[in-house]
């Protein structure tokens, strides 16, 4: 019979990280310094976008950062969002901005992105702080892999040699993630996605399995072995009449499945969800900290 897992609790850490902040700021602004400022771009009115721009003004509050919210119809046109992205690039106050996604189908994404001044990036999504993840000074990280990383870290979990097995290869997550575990963290890395053929012989192997493709239960508990460590990236709404939400949420990974075989693993909702803001709150504090340093020189 394999030893119970531990549950790798990603709230837990994120209180934590969120008190580390919080006592910094309150340094560094009882020294004179100037209190992080973070804005969010939300694009209509989208129950789960709401939701999550929610989280991150509620952790804003609670690190001492100032926090100014833009909330746009979904009628807004892509050439006035951007309008309202340079002009908070241009606004001195302001460290880090984030745009909520997804946007509606009339606005590109990417040139959304793009047109965010990398210093205020806090997402990691630029291509300039993407390209700047194979650097040994990287720049703003992006949030999830970041949080992912911290996460394993904070749990004293050992990843120099170990076969890491990232099933999903995104440009938020799935290939920023896999080049962080190889080239800064030295672990061995191997990258599958859905289409991958005979999933499982890849899967069984892994030491770390980094699952992000939001397809609920993907990852079956045939496909690991005994004691693999397993980070769950996704989280889908179900329909369900079961509760008064009308929902519930369901990672890649068959929880009940995969848990009694894991050594380690995230919990869904719960776990890697806070580290994503944990990051966002990290990235903001280095902006401005960044941004500080340069008015000085």
């Amino acid at each position: 019979m394999s030893q119970k897992s531990i549950i790798l609790d990603g709230k837990k850490v994120a209180d934590d990280i969120k008190d580390e902040i919080a006592q910094e700021v309150e340094i560094l602004v009882s020294g004179g310094g100037k209190r992080p400022h973070l804005a969010a771009i939300l694009v209509g009115d989208d129950g789960a976008s709401q939701t999550y721009v929610n989280n991150k003004i509620r952790a804003c509050k609670r690190v001492g950062f100032e926090y100014t919210l833009l909330n746009f119809p979904e009628t807004i046109s892509e050439n006035k969002l951007m309008s309202e992205i340079e002009r908070i690039n241009a606004d001195d106050d302001v460290d880090g901005l984030i745009v909520q996604l997804p946007l509606p189908e009339h606005i590109s994404s990417s040139k959304v992105t793009e047109r965010i001044m990398p210093e205020k990036d806090v997402d990691g999504f630029t291509n300039l702080n993407y390209g700047k993840i194979t650097s040994k000074n990287p720049g703003l990280m992006p949030a999830t892999p970041y949080g992912i990383v911290e996460l394993l870290k904070r749990y004293d979990i050992d990843i120099l040699g170990k076969h890491c097995v990232m099933v999903g290869n995104s440009r938020t997550v799935g290939a920023p993630m896999s080049i962080i575990m190889s080239y800064h963290e030295n672990a061995t890395v191997t990258v599958c996605h859905i289409h991958t053929k005979n999933l499982e012989e890849h899967t069984k192997k892994a030491d770390i399995l980094i699952v992000a493709t939001g397809k609920p239960g993907l990852i079956k508990g045939d496909m690991v072995k005994e004691g693999v460590i397993v980070v769950d990236v996704g989280i889908t709404r179900i329909t369900t009449d079961e509760n008064d939400r009308g929902y519930y949420l369901k990672g890649d990974v068959e929880f009940e499945e995969v848990e009694p075989k894991a050594s380690y693993i995230t919990p869904v909702p719960g776990g890697v969800g806070p580290m994503t803001i944990a990051s966002l709150l990290l990235n903001t504090l280095k902006a401005s900290k960044n941004r500080a340093q340069l008015k000085q020189a």
